[in-house]
C-alpha cells in the first residue's frame, strides 16, 4: 500500500489554528467532565440532567476534535 508523504509544511496561521482548536477541544472535553462529576457546579440541576447536559457538551467536543482533523478539498 503506497504511502503519500508530502513535505509541504502547514502556514504559520494554520498551525496556530490547529494548536489553538486541540486546545479548545481539550478545555471543552474538561467542562463537560466537570458538569457531570463536580456536583457543586450546578446545583439547580438534577443528577441524570446534570449528567445529559454534560453528555451533551463532551460530544460537542468530539465534533469540534472531528472537525479539527478533516481535511481540506484543497489541501492535499
Amino acid at each position: 500500500m503506497p504511502t503519500r508523504f508530502d513535505n509541504k509544511q502547514k502556514s504559520l496561521k494554520r498551525r496556530f489554528l490547529l494548536i489553538l482548536g486541540a486546545i479548545t477541544s481539550v478545555a471543552v472535553l474538561g467542562f463537560g467532565l466537570m458538569v457531570i462529576f463536580w456536583k457543586d457546579m450546578l446545583p439547580q440541576l438534577e443528577g441524570y440532567r446534570r449528567t445529559g447536559f454534560g453528555v451533551l457538551i463532551i460530544i460537542y467536543a468530539a465534533l469540534r476534535f472531528a472537525r479539527l482533523l478533516k481535511k481540506d478539498p484543497d489541501e492535499v
